[in-house]
C-alpha cells in the first residue's frame, strides 16, 4: 500500500494578509502610544498565527489500512471507488451536487478534490469529499489495498 500524508496548509497570501492586518492594527493603536502598539502587534500577530495555523492543520493520511481525514478515521474496507476531481468537478460537488449527509473536509483555497464512496451499510454517509492538492496520488493510495498476510 502506498503511504499518503498531506497537510492542507493555508496559502502564503493569507499569511501576508494577516501581517497587513496586524500592521493596520498597530497604526490604529498609534495615537495611544508605543506600549499599546507593541502589545497590539504581539497579540494580533499571535492570534493571527494561531488561527491560520489551526485552520491549515487539517491532514489527510492513508495509514494502517485506514483513511484519516481531519477528525474522521475510516477503514479502507468501508470505502469504495475514489475519484479525482478537477477544479470544475470539485466546485460542482461542493455546491449544487453536494449531499448534506456527506463528510466534507473542504478547503475553498484548494481547487481540486477527491470523492470517495462509502460502502459500509451501517454508515449513513454516502461519500467523502476531500480537498487535496494531489488528487491523483490520494486516489492511488486509496485504491491500493493491503496485501493479505
Amino acid at each position: 500500500m502506498k503511504p499518503y500524508d498531506e497537510r492542507l496548509t493555508v496559502p502564503r497570501t493569507w499569511w501576508l494578509m494577516a501581517l497587513l492586518g496586524v500592521v493596520l492594527l498597530a497604526f490604529a493603536l498609534l495615537p495611544l502610544g508605543t506600549v499599546p502598539v507593541l502589545c497590539g502587534l504581539a497579540a494580533g500577530g499571535a492570534l493571527s498565527g494561531v488561527a491560520l495555523s489551526a485552520y491549515g492543520s487539517a491532514r489527510i493520511r492513508v495509514v494502517a489500512g485506514s483513511l484519516v481525514a481531519g477528525e474522521a478515521r475510516i477503514p479502507l474496507t468501508a470505502l469504495g471507488e475514489a475519484r479525482a476531481l478537477d477544479a470544475d468537478e470539485a466546485r460542482a460537488w461542493r455546491t449544487h451536487r453536494a449531499d448534506a449527509r456527506a463528510h466534507m473536509l473542504l478547503r475553498a483555497y484548494i481547487p481540486t478534490a477527491v470523492r470517495v464512496e462509502v460502502t459500509d451499510p451501517e454508515d449513513p454517509t454516502p461519500y467523502l469529499y476531500l480537498s487535496t492538492r494531489r488528487p491523483d496520488r490520494l486516489t492511488a493510495a486509496l485504491s491500493a489495498r493491503p496485501d493479505p498476510a
